[in-house]
């Protein structure tokens, strides 16, 4: 197991965790994987209310301990009321009494950004929350996210990386890792474009490097998200199978040349 880094906090998280987008297909077999994932120490575990996954989660984690929640709070919900409201319904479909880290899922330019972190200050004061976050922020809007807390700081920012989508290595990464705020990556295996017939190059270069460590290209791409260093990954844990495989991602490490012929293949 990995651990890295949540923020300034001093909490340690699993560099891998499990996403949660796009559950309901199969709700048994999705607490199943969860349930998979946390016996074997993958302890962190990302939602959302739009995504109509908590209750889901919420029966996997009802008989585990020190499981990592994270959730996040919609756009239109971002007035006062609103975060406080949606903070409780999250509770509640989780059945838990406090969220690990609720997060601003998207930003939301029509209600001011110093009423919604009065609000998520306001659910730290009362312990329905431990830490704040936000989601698919630019550098520019966790700044001024940051400037309207008083007594938090932002821990982290959940964002879209993967090998091929690497937007965020033109500034927000370095942003990121000089104020240490964490860098949460969804999609990491790039929403299955991976294993698409115009990427198979890419697919192919990945199982070449994946037998000299005996490991399958999926775990050499979530190898390759999480080497770097204040970044973890939530793949989407579908099956457990999924959960199997993307287990085995973490505990060992790419070479430096590796590392330079995955980054070369799409530049």
């Amino acid at each position: 197991m990995e651990f890295k880094d949540l923020g300034k906090t001093g909490e340690k998280i699993p560099a891998i965790g499990w996403g949660t987008w796009k559950y309901g297909a199969d709700p048994g077999e999705e607490v199943n994987a969860l349930k998979l994932g946390f016996e074997r120490g993958f302890r962190l575990v990302d939602t959302a209310e739009m995504y109509n996954s908590e209750a889901i989660v919420g029966e996997a984690i009802k008989d585990a301990e020190g499981i990592f929640v994270a959730t996040k709070v919609s756009p239109s919900h971002f007035d006062y009321d609103g975060v406080i409201k949606a903070c409780d319904g999250s509770l509640k479909r989780l059945g838990v009494r406090q969220i690990d880290l609720y997060q601003l899922h998207w930003p939301n330019k029509s209600i001011p950004i110093s009423e919604t972190m009065r609000a998520m200050e306001k659910l730290v004061d009362d312990g329905k929350i431990r830490y704040i976050g936000v989601s698919n922020f630019s550098e520019r809007e966790i700044e001024e996210a940051q400037a309207a807390l008083k007594h938090n700081e932002i821990v982290s920012d959940q964002v879209e990386y993967s090998i091929l989508v690497r937007q965020i290595e033109n500034g927000l990464m370095d942003y990121c890792r000089k104020n240490r705020i964490s860098i949460i990556a969804y999609s990491p295996l790039g929403q299955g474009k991976l294993y698409s017939r115009k990427y198979s190059g890419l697919y192919e270069l990945l199982e070449g490097i994946g037998r000299g460590h005996g490991k399958s290209a999926t775990q050499v791409a979530l190898n390759w998200v999480v080497s770097k260093e204040n970044v973890v990954a939530i793949p989407k844990a579908g099956s457990t199978t999924h959960v199997l495989e993307d287990s085995g991602s973490v505990g060992w490490k790419l070479d430096k040349k590796e590392m330079e012929r995955i980054n070369g293949f799409l530049a």
